[in-house]
């Protein structure tokens, strides 16, 4: 969002000004009105969408949307929650899935499991039937302990990396460690993905990740997020029956969007922020 370091703004654009000038990705609201090809929505319906692949722009109390990002909110589900899942749920979903090829029964360590992405990796990781470690802060261990974390560790207390248990997979949404140092803490055929966290660390996952694969069966690499209507469609399954909950730490006005920005960039969300218009829930 800032800019920094310089690399992100030849992968997202931008070079002297973002591309983007309004940001926010995710939205949940009520359709004002649509164009005379779309068949699939009318005025009216309650809809949810990811937005990164349609020029951003959700901080707005109305948005020009193509109906093809759009996937239909459920009566039960609430306008908050299901602007608190497209990013960061699907992200969970395809990081755990696709790019870690987790199984049931194996044991999964989220690190960062009381963030944005992590809340949701903890629960989706249980609804596929891993048996799950969390990794966060003492503060947060009993958060992530509500939402189905098996077990909990304080990162304050404990280094997962030299702790000497093993993960099948280690899905890394704080980027704390070094992949070599995650290494020790993998099984000889584990798969470590990592979702977030310094874009340094991040871009190195990506360059690096393919060589600290290469000798013996571990895998390493970063994730990339795939805008996909299918996986938005079945993360909003998972909060319709209530496998999934949103964990959502404040509420803000549209009009407060910078404070909110704030209290997300000073790493003390626990879970998702939500902006909120009164002009549309």
């Amino acid at each position: 969002m800032r800019g920094t370091p310089f690399l992100v703004r030849l992968i997202y654009g931008g070079y002297r000004r973002p591309k983007f000038p309004t940001p926010g990705v995710d939205i949940a609201g009520r359709i004002e009105a649509v164009g005379r090809d779309v068949t699939d929505f009318k005025p009216g319906d309650e809809v949810l969408a990811d937005l990164s692949e349609h020029g951003f722009g959700g901080f707005v109390e109305y948005v020009c949307v193509p109906a093809t990002a759009l996937v239909s909110k459920p009566a039960t589900v609430p306008f908050e929650a299901a602007a608190a899942a497209p990013t960061s749920a699907v992200a969970a979903l395809q990081a755990l899935r696709d790019a870690g090829g987790l199984q049931a029964g194996e044991h999964v360590l989220i690190n960062g499991a009381s963030g944005g992405v992590g809340t949701f990796a903890v629960q989706i990781a249980k609804h596929l039937g891993a048996e799950v470690t969390g990794v966060c802060s003492t503060a947060k261990m009993e958060l992530v302990r509500s939402i189905g974390a098996d077990h909990v560790i304080d990162y304050t207390e404990t280094d997962v990396t030299t702790a000497g248990v093993e993960y099948d997979l280690i899905l890394d949404t704080a980027g704390s460690h070094s992949m070599s140092a995650y290494r020790r803490a993998l099984t000889p055929t584990g798969r470590y993905v990592m979702v977030g966290g310094p874009t340094e660390r991040f871009l190195r996952a990506l360059i690096l990740g393919p060589v600290l694969s290469m000798p013996g069966n571990r895998k390493f690499g970063g994730f990339n997020l795939t805008v996909n209507r299918d996986d938005l469609a079945f993360v909003t399954e998972l909060l319709e029956s209530g496998d999934l909950t949103p964990v959502m730490d404040r509420r803000y006005e549209l009009r407060e969007v910078p404070e909110a920005i704030r209290y997300v960039e000073d790493g003390r969300a626990k879970g998702t922020v939500v902006i909120t218009s009164e002009e549309t829930i």
